[in-house]
């Protein structure tokens, strides 16, 4: 197969080379290092850790220090930090270098969250024009000596009233980011309706000299290459695709390549991912906590499968992996990938509102801190 998207230059963030030019989106709760090494298992990129907030980590909170861990084998480690203070900000990747914890630093300025949109954090930030270059530069000015690469993610703005995404990836870029990512979508509308990949375009033709990925439905390989045909990114950024279907990536190392795309797993395989997945929770968090963070996991890995009401029930109640491994033995190995299993899964909810501090949107070029912004535990 030769596309258009196989002709482009092979993707870098800073030195290091990303092929197939694919990333995964660090999401709360679920890209941990069991669920990276997973989806690692079924194709190379860039894996990003769960969400690490620059004060948590500043403060060394425990819990934080647990999940900035990485496999030995996996280079580069990717950690993704919120934050609203550049001081703050400066401290956390400055501690990163110091301390050699992670080869990349992405910066999450996306986060839809009424709880974090409310206090002026994740994607109402970038609304303030000085303030967002500031913390931007303060990592890039911190990374600098060690050759780390900052990346810069974002939304298309608060609103359809309030788009800030071209602004946004022009300061980006002029701070020395190494890469930019735009989820095409407003913060109102949250996960809902269709991501507006226009805006992907839009933004590819106004960052010129660092390289623009695309967020936003890749719900499938075709969705990926289709992305980059359209609007001329030079990679995706994979986010609720992937739930429940870590072979996705398999899918895009094969597109990317002008390969065919593997058959879809039949449920037997499936149930064997599952399993393993089980497996590497229990190393990460112990049994007990594995199971019961791996019932979330259920319904997207047996999303339109012939499975039964009571049955479906039961793994969304597991207590150990024995009781897991008995389960899965009660499938029907053989049943087919079922067609109504593509397409968009995870969170949607609905478009709304989005909650802001009083007078947000009075001034943007007001660079006051937020206060009460700074989130003081990772993970969302």
């Amino acid at each position: 197969m030769t596309t258009e998207a196989l002709t482009k230059p092979a993707l870098r963030i800073g030195p290091h080379a990303v092929d197939p030019p694919v990333v995964l989106a660090p999401m709360a709760g679920i890209t941990n290092i069991a669920f990276r090494q997973l989806c690692r298992g079924y194709g190379a990129g860039l894996y990003v850790c769960e969400m690490i907030t620059s004060r948590a980590l500043v403060e060394r909170h425990p819990g934080t220090l647990h999940m900035i861990r990485f496999d030995e084998d996996e280079r580069p480690r990717s950690m993704q930090l919120y934050g609203v203070d550049p001081v703050t900000m400066g401290r956390a990747v400055r501690m990163i270098v110091d301390e050699d914890l992670a080869d990349h630093v992405d910066m999450n300025f996306g986060c839809p969250v009424p709880k974090v949109t409310r206090q002026g954090g994740g994607a109402a930030l970038p609304f303030k024009r000085r303030l967002f270059a500031s913390i931007v530069r303060a990592a890039v000015r911190e990374a600098a000596p060690a050759g780390i690469p900052v990346t810069v993610k974002f939304r298309v703005g608060i609103d359809a009233d309030h788009t800030t995404f071209l602004d946004a990836g022009r300061i980006a870029e002029e701070e020395g980011a190494a890469a930019v990512a735009l989820h095409a979508r407003t913060a109102a509308q949250r996960y809902s309706g269709t991501a507006d990949w226009t805006r992907i375009a839009e933004l590819k033709q106004a960052v010129r000299t660092i390289p623009v990925l695309g967020n936003g439905d890749i719900f499938s390989a075709d969705d990926a290459l289709r992305m980059v045909r359209e609007t001329g990114c030079d990679g995706v950024v994979v986010g609720r695709g992937c739930l429940g279907r870590p072979w996705l990536f398999r899918d895009l190392e094969a597109m990317f390549a002008g390969r065919p795309v593997p058959p879809a797993p039949r449920l037997g395989e499936v149930a064997g991912v599952l399993l393993r997945h089980a497996e590497l929770l229990a190393d990460h968090l112990g049994e007990d906590k594995a199971c019961r963070d791996l019932r979330k996991h259920m319904s997207w890995y047996l999303r339109g499968f012939p499975v039964g009401n009571d049955l479906r029930r039961s793994f969304g109640l597991i207590t150990s992996i024995a009781e897991l491994t008995d389960l899965l033995g009660r499938l029907d190995a053989s049943a087919p990938f079922p067609s109504d299993a593509e397409g968009p899964r995870g969170r949607q909810g609905s478009a709304g509102k989005v909650a802001l501090p009083a007078g947000w949107l009075n001034d943007a070029e007001d660079d006051t801190v937020p206060a009460g912004a700074e989130i003081d535990h990772s993970g969302g």
